[in-house]
C-alpha cells in the first residue's frame, strides 16, 4: 500500500521536530516537506501536492487565506489544522476555508494518526472535545434546511445520523451497521442532499436543528 505523504508546517521548532518524528516513526507516512509560515504552506503545496497538509493557524502571513487559494485552485492536498486553539470559532473559520479536519494540540498522537488517515480518505475530522463546542455553537446560527416538506430520514440514514453524533467515522459505521464503506459514503452523499448541505459536519449541524419527530426511531 502506498504511504500517505505528509506535509508539515508550524513555526516553533520544537513542535515542529516532534510532528516529523511522530511520522517518521512509522512507515505508513512520508514525510516530503516542512514550513514555518502561510507562505511556505503555499510554495510546498504546489511544489509537491502532498496528500495531506498539518498547519498550525498562527504562523507569519493568513493560513486562512492560503488554504482557501490552494483549493480554489484546485489543490488535491487535504489540510488538517493543527492548534492549540480549542474555541469552535476558529475551527469554523479553518474548515469554511476548506480545511478537511480540526485538531487541538495537547490530544493523544493516536488521534493525530487518526485524523490524518480519515481526511485522507476524503472524511470531515474533528477532536472529539471540540465536535460538541461545534454543535452547541451552532444551535442557534443561521443554517437551515431547504425550505420545502419536512425532512424525512430512512431507518438506515436515521441510524447513521446517531453513529455521526457519537464522532463515529466512515468505517466504524460501516463495521457496526455491518455494511460495506462505499454504502456509508452512498448515504451520507443522499443525506447531503436531503439537507441541502457540503460535508458530513454540516449534516451534524443541520440534524441537530430538525425536530425529533422527523428522526426515525432507533430499533432496539
Amino acid at each position: 500500500m502506498r504511504s500517505i505523504s505528509l506535509a508539515l508546517a508550524d513555526d516553533h521548532p520544537l513542535m515542529l521536530a516532534g510532528l516529523v518524528d511522530l511520522f517518521k516513526l512509522r512507515d505508513e507516512f512520508t514525510v516530503v516537506a516542512t514550513g514555518a509560515s502561510a507562505d511556505e504552506v503555499l510554495e510546498i503545496a504546489l511544489r509537491t501536492s502532498p496528500d495531506v497538509f498539518i498547519v498550525d493557524l498562527v504562523m507569519p502571513g493568513n493560513i486562512f487565506t492560503t488554504i482557501l487559494d490552494l483549493v480554489k485552485r484546485g489543490c488535491r492536498t487535504r489540510f488538517l489544522a493543527f492548534s492549540a486553539m480549542s474555541k469552535s470559532d476558529m475551527a469554523i473559520k479553518a474548515l469554511r476555508a476548506g480545511a478537511s479536519g480540526y485538531v487541538v494540540k495537547g490530544t493523544s498522537p493516536q488521534e493525530l494518526l487518526d485524523a490524518v488517515k480519515a481526511v485522507q480518505r476524503g472524511e470531515i475530522f474533528i477532536s472529539q472535545e471540540l465536535a460538541c463546542k461545534l454543535i452547541e455553537h451552532h444551535r442557534m446560527s443561521s443554517l437551515k434546511v431547504a425550505a420545502g416538506p419536512p425532512v424525512k430520514f430512512s431507518l438506515r440514514e436515521g441510524q447513521i445520523i446517531a453513529m455521526l453524533t457519537r464522532g463515529c467515522t466512515n468505517r466504524q459505521i460501516a463495521q457496526e451497521l455491518k455494511i460495506g464503506e462505499k454504502t456509508v459514503k452512498n448515504h451520507m452523499t443522499a443525506l447531503m442532499q436531503k439537507l441541502n448541505v457540503r460535508n458530513r459536519l454540516e449534516v451534524l449541524i443541520a440534524t441537530q436543528k430538525l425536530d425529533q419527530e422527523e428522526l426515525p426511531a432507533p430499533r432496539h
